[in-house]
């Protein structure tokens, strides 16, 4: 069970890790092709579709990262009237279909990236599968989080409406 921790903290660390890198490597590139049209009239061939790239992969990967973070938008109010029997059971049924999503991509995400594989993009001339292979890789990370879930309770985050008074005193103090 530690080797299962120590890998899934691996993995964890690499999705992160990833997702900041390009989104920094997306920013950089953006800004230099402004500088570069604005200053110098001349908009490298390559900056817009590696920043599009990078765009995929950074949204792709933030997918995995909700799963991970119960990040995505859940709408309980509904299931909220029932049972905590039928709850329960709906909350088992949500988490096989991300399962089930996770396995889709995976599938058919490679099956299209191996596809694409033969042509070029234009602006890099990298092939196509570049840009596509973050369909199935997201779809790794959505079935290992999606595993994952199964072992706890809850789909999404609790959120609680009510005011923390103690820290609206805290502001208070600071400010006199």
């Amino acid at each position: 069970m530690k080797a299962i921790k120590w890998i899934k903290n691996i993995l964890d660390r690499l999705l992160v890790g990833v997702s900041m890198t390009a989104l920094l490597a997306m920013i950089l590139i953006i800004i230099y092709q402004v500088f570069s049209r604005q200053l110098f009239q001349h908009t490298p061939s390559w900056a817009e579709e590696l920043s599009i790239i990078l765009f995929v992969w950074t949204s792709f990967l933030g997918i995995a990262y909700g799963f991970k973070a119960r990040l995505h938008i859940g709408v309980s109010f509904l299931v909220d009237m029932f049972p905590t029997k039928l709850q329960d059971a709906m909350d088992f049924l949500a988490k096989i279909l991300i399962i089930i999503f996770g396995i889709v991509l995976v599938v058919y995400g490679w099956k299209f990236t191996v596809i694409m594989g033969g042509s070029t993009l234009a602006g890099t001339g990298l092939q196509s599968s570049y840009l596509y292979a973050a369909i199935p890789v997201t779809g790794i990370f959505v079935l290992l989080y999606g595993i994952e879930l199964l072992f706890s309770k809850g789909l999404h985050q609790e959120y609680n409406d009510e005011i923390d008074v103690d820290a609206l005193d805290a502001v208070e103090d600071r400010r006199a």
